[in-house]
């Protein structure tokens, strides 16, 4: 018989554990699956991060590199924020050059056959700005564009994809909003 598995209700640290259909198994602690030929977690460190040969942390040079391509991609969110779409989209296409992205599916790392945006030589800041300008592209290519936003909270600077139902985010976390309303709270005490 299948089961299935259900935690404590709510309480924290609860291991995770078997109900069956039948008496069998109850209580017993669940198993973890098991993994398939797919790709693995490479640690608890580097998560589904880039491969190991790449794990380094990268030089002042290809940090630089990246503080720029990420200024861009950013300038796109503020556009896109601001109501201008087709700048927005002229940027994108700067990016895309820029950066070579072409879909190419590659294999390395003795992972299967997966798609990149970029060549398998490409400087790691150009590899990570091209996939991140392709997603961009995607997302600017369909109706939901006016979804990239920036956080109004002004100590903030994060960028966000509003993924609510109805569009309306203004806050790249419930921490920002909650900061925001607080000291407009206070404010309004204040008098």
């Amino acid at each position: 018989m299948g089961g299935r598995s259900v935690a404590g209700a709510g309480q924290a640290g609860q291991q995770r554990i078997r109900v069956d259909a039948d008496d069998r198994g109850r209580g017993e602690p669940l198993a973890q699956p098991a993994r398939g030929p797919g790709p693995q977690p490479r640690s608890t460190t580097t998560g589904w991060g880039p491969p190991s040969s790449a794990a380094a942390a990268p030089d002042a040079p290809r940090r630089s590199r990246l503080r720029e391509y990420a200024d861009r991609l950013r300038s796109v969110f503020t556009a896109v924020d601001a109501g201008r779409i087709d700048d927005a989209c002229e940027r994108v296409n700067a990016l895309l050059r820029d950066t070579r992205a072409a879909p190419v599916l590659t294999r390395h790392d003795d992972e299967p056959w997966h798609l990149h945006f970029h060549a398998a030589g490409e400087d790691w800041a150009r590899s990570w700005a091209a996939s991140m300008a392709t997603a961009l592209a995607v997302v600017l290519g369909n109706p939901v564009s006016d979804r990239l936003g920036v956080c109004t909270a002004s100590a903030c600077d994060r960028v966000f994809v509003d993924t609510s139902r109805n569009g309306t985010k203004r806050f790249c976390s419930t921490a920002c909003q909650n900061r925001v309303k607080a000291a407009a709270f206070r404010a309004r005490r204040r008098g």
